[in-house]
């Protein structure tokens, strides 16, 4: 499985909780949990400081996790894999398990995955249009896992396993400077 993934904590927790998804069938469950979890980690403080800070009593981490997996109604297999994490302390691993995850997920399907950077964040029209463009380019259904980065100013920057595509307002404007530089 995934050699690059292997390298990580968090692509091993990954791999760990692809194999008992595709175990119990639930795949596409696990993949929409781990969106529901990575939405509420984006909007909500709490709930990032509760995975982020050594603080929490583990006990009550675990606790805390738990609620909120209920709240958001994840399936068994992603409620259980929190609790695990809670109580290994590895709540801090979440995004970069769910990341890995989703590329897991994305190559079980047969399709590409890439990572886009934005300098803010794209509505439903520009990512369809961004995965035509992709799928056009790579020939096979592309999954886009987008993130936003202020720092690009302008454009995006899309990752494809190890082939980069960098069309960033920043990226131009260093480029310009070290040609008036020269």
């Amino acid at each position: 499985m995934g050699g690059g993934l292997q390298a990580s904590l968090g692509g091993r927790y990954a791999i760990a909780l692809f194999e008992l998804a595709e175990q119990g069938k639930s795949i596409a469950a696990v993949e929409a949990s781990l969106a529901a979890v990575r939405d509420a980690l984006d909007q909500s403080a709490e709930f990032r400081a509760l995975t982020a800070s050594p603080l929490v009593a583990r006990g009550q981490a675990v606790k805390a996790v738990l609620a909120t997996a209920d709240s958001l109604g994840v399936d068994a297999t992603t409620r259980s894999f929190l609790g695990v994490l809670a109580e290994n302390r590895r709540l801090g691993a979440l995004p970069e398990i769910s990341r890995a995850f989703r590329q897991l997920a994305a190559r079980h399907r047969g399709e590409a995955t890439a990572s886009v950077t934005s300098a803010h964040p794209l509505d439903e029209e520009q990512v369809r249009e961004l995965r035509q463009q992709l799928r056009l380019r790579l020939g096979r259904e592309v999954s886009v896992d987008l993130s936003v980065d202020p720092a690009l100013l302008g454009g995006l920057v899309v990752r494809i396993g190890s082939q980069m595509i960098d069309s960033s307002i920043r990226t131009r404007l260093n480029a310009l400077g070290s040609a008036m530089k020269g």
